[in-house]
């Protein structure tokens, strides 16, 4: 098939290409193998039901959660309500098709569930829908966007955050106004005085989250529970909310970084503000460290929340910690000692002697109880990975969103204790049915007198008499891992006739926090080692063709793509995404400094590591034809590396695709994954071998693009 130059994008032709791909025969196939189900398409994980975390009514019967589903040829999204009994049956939607309704919260009382939608076009607002039937309705007015409503016990105030002019305040109109004014004055200028001017996708121009309490009766807003120049609550708390009233209703406490040099510091505390009014306190300024995911126990007796130590180490470990407010005694609960791997989310059971804890762990992510009368650690369940969990009421069962490398995201439940585990809803039943979703198989290959765990997908129609090309996924972070969950890329890959490898090599987490830290200073050693030394233990496989090997990789995983296509040649291709080239060039560009300064050791004119490990130092040995994919509004891994690391592939006469999405960050938007997606293919295919794809890249360039939906 022809092909043509790739030039501005569009995806006028993307429903003919999808039905195409839909019906298209994978390499499998074609070599006359059969499999249960047909081959994985890109448009079957679109068509997949993407179930949300569980949250359970305070009476113990019913389970309220949300369910995102994607419309491929209309390019939008919706988000719907559901509920549940509480032992099962068929799930009840609340809320109409065409919304993005988030952030289910039962009133304390369990008479009513509030949640956030944008139903009417007005921005995302709180709406409140009694339990015992009747419609929803909206509960506030607000001229801005509200998020993360949280009801304080007494059922009489919410908590919500809410993008505003620190100057201000609660007076949304005044925020309001100030946005319309600058939209409407003819001139365009970002102006900054200090660092971390903008972050992830867009500019500060002077607003921050702050969050406001809202009157329950009416909706109306009360008053600002953080003014101030800074953000509350902070970013960084892997998707916490960030803010818990006391069991009293008389306070809040939140998570603040203030900080004066925000771009340096992860120095984010727990602060304790009255809701009747006053200062906000300092809970934890002794650390110097990250303090957050703040959970007040039932009987309002203790604080307990998650804390790093480090200073500006964003993946230092996470330690368990209390306090006691009568005494006002601190007490580290759970440390490096006691639990070696990342904490992720807590929640007290009803009598308040335990905490349950979620971690990552080896690829998963387990279930335990912390008992805080005897300081024991037991372990409760582990079900691959767990994407949110409730505790009932009466402490007896958790309900929990799971997934793993085969299964999409459904809705389970366990007893507290660990048993009678079992699935509650059924959304993607006839997907799976007619679809070959492949499972992943979990190996461990020997490195340098070290096991690195690696997870391995095998394609549609797998045959072990047959020899197929292989796909190496590296993850980002770098102190990351890939974990036993569902992602298009576990799928999509193999369902075209790919093996896909996806190690967990030095300074993944969920191996103890020695093998995460130890890539710090040492970005293209060890690291670059355990990969290889993965790749030739499956390499070696039989069914493995050593002479058609692609890697692939995001972010850091973009980084080790350029370092690769410096320092080896054993891949016929490959694909970067959103990576870091010229680290010098890095550093200055960049929102969150204290990510290189940790991680390299300083910057650039006090530490080596800079010009060390940047891929950039080594272009007299580029060879390996590559594909570059970035985002304009990536202010994470400025895109401009992206540009340099292809403008040199370029000039070494190197093969090489540049895609840039306009309107995508760090990570792209999800109608941009489908050409993200479908680029992949095109450049595996074109050097791995197989049958190209029926579609060509000029398919794109004309008609209508996406809308700004999300």
């Amino acid at each position: 098939m022809p092909r043509r130059r790739l030039s501005s994008m569009s995806l006028a032709a993307l429903p003919i290409v999808l039905a195409a791909l839909l019906h298209a025969p994978s390499v499998a196939e074609t070599a006359g193998e059969t499999s249960a189900g047909r081959a994985f398409e890109i448009a079957d994980y679109y068509a997949t039901a993407f179930v949300g975390s569980p949250t359970v009514d305070p009476r113990g019967e019913w389970i309220a959660f949300t369910v995102r589903r994607y419309d491929l040829e209309a390019g939008e999204s919706a988000s719907r309500l559901f509920r549940m009994r509480a032992e099962g049956g068929d799930a009840v939607p609340l809320t109409p098709p065409g919304g993005r309704a988030a952030s289910p919260a039962w009133k304390p009382d369990g008479s009513a569930l509030l949640f956030v939608d944008d139903r009417e076009e007005s921005g995302s607002e709180l709406w409140l829908l009694p339990t015992d039937g009747g419609e929803a309705r909206r509960l506030t007015d607000a001229p801005v966007d509200l998020s993360d409503p949280v009801w304080s016990p007494d059922g009489r105030w919410i908590a919500v955050t809410a993008l505003v002019d620190p100057d201000c305040g609660a007076d949304l109109d005044c925020t309001s106004q100030l946005l319309a004014d600058r939209e409407a004055a003819p001139l365009r200028a970002h102006v900054a005085d200090a660092l971390l001017y903008r972050h992830w996708t867009s500019w500060s121009d002077g607003l921050v989250p702050h969050v406001l309490l809202v009157d329950a009766s009416d909706g109306h807003v009360v008053r600002d529970l953080t003014p101030g120049p800074y953000p509350a609550p902070t970013f960084g708390s892997d998707g916490a909310v960030g803010y818990r009233f006391s069991p009293a209703s008389d306070e809040l406490c939140f998570v603040s970084n203030h900080d004066p040099r925000q771009a340096l510091s992860t120095n984010a505390d727990l602060w304790a503000v009255p809701i009747a009014g006053g200062p906000p306190r300092n809970l934890t300024g002794d650390n110097a460290g990250w303090d957050g995911h703040p959970a007040y126990s039932p009987d309002g007796r203790y604080l307990a929340w998650l804390r790093q130590t480090t200073p500006g180490y964003e993946s230092d470990l996470y330690r368990l910690m209390l306090l006691d407010r009568r005494s006002g005694e601190t007490r580290t609960l759970l440390d490096r000692d006691r639990f070696d791997n990342p904490l992720l989310e807590l929640t007290w059971s009803p009598d308040s002697r335990a905490l349950f804890l979620s971690a990552d762990v080896e690829g998963r992510t387990p279930l335990y109880r912390y008992d805080l009368h005897d300081g024991s650690l037991e372990h409760v369940h582990t079900d691959a990975v767990l994407a949110g969990f409730d505790l009932s009421p009466d402490g007896k069962w958790i309900a929990y969103t799971r997934s793993r490398m085969g299964e999409p995201f459904e809705l389970f439940r366990v007893d507290a204790d660990g048993r009678h585990p079992r699935r509650l809803s059924h959304f993607n039943d006839a997907l799976v049915e007619e679809v070959d979703f492949r499972p992943a198989e979990e190996i461990h290959v020997e490195v340098d007198g070290r096991p690195i765990q690696a997870w391995l997908i095998k394609p549609h129609g797998f045959d072990p008499a047959q020899r197929y090309p292989l796909i190496v996924n590296v993850h980002g972070g770098p102190q990351g891992s890939w974990n036993d969950r569902y992602r298009g890329d576990w799928q999509v890959y193999p369902g075209k006739g790919y093996v896909v490898l996806c190690p967990n090599p030095t300074g993944s987490t969920g191996w103890g926090q020695e093998f995460t830290d130890a890539i710090v200073g040492d970005w293209g050693g060890q690291v670059f080692e355990d990969i290889m030394g993965v790749v030739d233990a499956v390499a070696a496989e039989p069914w493995i063709d050593e002479n058609r090997m692609g890697a692939m990789g995001w972010s850091y995983g973009g980084y080790m793509m350029m370092w690769m296509q410096g320092h080896t040649d054993r891949f016929v291709c490959q694909a970067a995404m959103m990576g870091l080239y010229d680290l010098r060039s890095f550093h200055g560009a960049t929102e969150e400094l204290w990510f290189p300064r940790w991680d390299l050791r300083g910057d650039p004119w006090t530490s080596e590591d800079y010009e060390r490990w940047s891929p950039s130092n080594a272009v007299e040995n580029f060879s390996t034809p590559a594909l570059v994919i970035t985002g304009e509004l990536d202010f994470r891994v400025p895109y401009t590396q992206s540009l340099q690391y292809f403008t040199d592939l370029q000039l070494r006469g190197v093969p090489s695709r540049l895609v840039v999405f306009p309107k995508s960050g760090h990570w792209p938007r999800w109608h941009d994954m489908v050409f993200y997606y479908l680029a992949h293919l095109d450049w595996f295919h074109r050097y791995l071998g197989g049958d190209p794809p029926p579609w060509d890249v000029q398919d794109y360039l004309d008609g209508r693009a996406f809308d700004d939906g999300e």
